[in-house]
């Protein structure tokens, strides 16, 4: 159990000290997923008493995705777990940034490059240049705090988060009247929230299992996938549980079933679904906490300051039962998407948002009813079927493609390929199942080799003649996947990629690579 103490996070602020005309942009690019490290809400904080903004990378991005963030967002300054620096280093390189823009969060690194320790070093005697921001009245509605994909780094979108949206979020952790005990999720918000964070390096479900024991954990914000392996891994079978008091599923749908399977686990624990979007600086709904089990398929009720509508296709309002648009306001929301005026006019409007998911309102309790957004989610993290799209067309074998997500026990969904071949693969494969697994392999290889885990071809890759579409060029999936369904197409385990699990010791094994809490 650690919080970084007052030196650190005096370090911190010291090494960003800036002219007041120059507003400071932040990478922030180390181990936050699936490395926690106990630095990170004092970077967090740091930066954002001196007014920097933070942009956040996932740290198994590919040098390409990585540059990519890098010339969209300008960054400056990159934090980065050892363990990354070469790929941060290739693409930090490619957008002209030099190694004195790093420093690393492993004091007994043997590189050159600075870290944790000099900074420390560095505040310890400078102290008195430090100036914490002060904001004006109305400022902080405007100064951006966050600089954050949507729809992932190959994505158009990338939303701003100001101050006032974070001090809105941290009101309603306050507001909750309870100490938080979380080991990895929503960590920049529980310190000053009076809570306790438990930092985990690498999510390992048995140690993870023993943080909880040893630190008598109270609250747990999980995502489904991990609640699959409290529910059906044996180490959790030896454990008591009975101290943790509240469990919140988000990123992904949990199911009535293991709803039920998890409350024998957690037998004095409240569970239950949040939902929320990133525009929305994440949470909408949430399960009201003098409850002992959410509603099934209900994703909570708003919380404290949510204005919610609910719209129809037709553009009136729905009434209470009726399906329609979930639309939002409230202090939480994001400004808008950096740079793109266009985008922000179709999500923001007049203070509302447009969640794009389809929704039914009884009573107080929202039910998610479908995705508008074609935006998959993998083990909660979010995956554009248009980026995987436009990498596979690069395949010299691919004439078109359609990507989407297909249900999935322990992911939620997983990403299936439907591919329309060249006429030279066709020539070359004629009708030969061997050539065409092959070539259905090397298809996962070109995605496997170019992008992080969870947006593998997990769902495999499936031959067709035509990608169907409507006069205006849409896609129209729900035809490709009823006819999977109507063909009862299988893919057969050989032509599995590598990454897919087959149990739940698989499972973990991926999950130490890329499982998380969001």
């Amino acid at each position: 159990m650690s919080s970084a103490p007052t030196t650190e996070l005096i370090t911190a602020n010291s090494l960003f000290i800036q002219p007041k005309s120059h507003r400071l942009r932040f990478l922030h690019f180390y181990e936050t997923l699936t490395n926690s490290h106990y630095y990170y809400a004092t970077i967090v904080w740091a930066v954002h008493t001196l007014g920097g903004i933070i942009t956040p990378a996932n740290p198994t991005y590919t040098a390409e995705e990585l540059r990519h963030q890098l010339s969209l967002t300008k960054a400056k300054l990159i934090a980065v777990h050892p363990e990354y620096l070469n790929t941060a280093i290739s693409a930090a390189r490619s957008c002209g940034l030099s190694e004195t823009s790093f420093f690393l969060l492993d004091s007994s690194s043997s590189s050159e490059i600075p870290t944790i320790d000099h900074l420390v070093s560095f505040g310890a005697s400078h102290g008195e240049n430090y100036r914490a921001i002060r904001f004006e009245p109305g400022q902080a509605s405007k100064t951006i705090a966050f600089l954050s994909f949507s729809s992932g780094t190959t994505g158009r979108l990338y939303w701003l988060l100001t101050f006032l949206n974070l001090t809105y979020l941290l009101w309603t952790h306050i507001q909750a009247n309870r100490r938080i005990n979380d080991p990895t999720w929503a960590s920049k918000y529980v310190a000053p929230g009076d809570g306790s964070i438990v930092v985990i390096p690498k999510f390992n479900f048995p140690e993870f299992l023993g943080s909880i024991d040893r630190h008598r954990i109270t609250h747990l914000y999980l995502v489904p996938p991990q609640i699959v392996l409290f529910c059906k891994h044996p180490a959790a079978k030896e454990r008591d549980f009975s101290h943790v008091k509240f469990c919140l599923s988000g990123a992904a749908p949990l199911s009535g079933e293991l709803m039920s399977q998890a409350s024998k686990v957690f037998p004095n624990a409240v569970i239950g679904q949040g939902y929320g979007l990133t525009e929305t600086a994440t949470t909408v709904c949430s399960i009201r906490h003098d409850r002992k089990l959410g509603t099934v398929g209900g994703a909570g009720e708003l919380i404290p300051g949510i204005t919610a509508k609910v719209v129809k296709s037709d553009g009136t309002l729905a009434k209470e039962g009726e399906q329609g648009e979930l639309v939002v306001k409230g202090p939480s929301m994001a400004m808008g998407y950096y740079n793109n005026p266009t985008a922000t006019a179709e999500t923001f409007a007049d203070g509302w948002v447009r969640t794009g998911d389809e929704v039914v309102i009884k009573g107080l309790e929202v039910f998610i009813v479908d995705r508008l957004k074609e935006i998959l989610k993998v083990r909660g993290f979010q995956v554009a079927p248009a980026e995987l799209e436009g990498h596979l067309l690069l395949h010299p074998d691919i004439a078109d493609a359609c990507v989407v997500g297909i249900p999935d026990e322990y992911s939620g969904e997983v990403p299936l390929a439907f591919v329309v071949l060249s006429v030279d693969a066709l020539k070359r494969i004629d009708g030969s199942e061997v050539a065409a697994k092959a070539l259905k392999q090397d298809i996962e290889k070109h995605v496997s080799a170019d992008k992080v885990q969870y947006k593998w071809l997990a769902g495999g890759v499936e031959f067709v003649d035509v990608i169907p579409k409507n006069p205006s060029g849409k896609i129209l999936t729900y035809r490709l996947l009823f006819f999977r369904s109507e063909a009862k197409i299988s893919l057969p385990a050989a032509t599995r990629p590598s990454g897919l699990y087959k149990d739940v010791e698989d499972f973990q094994a991926i999950t130490d690579k890329t499982l998380t809490t969001i």
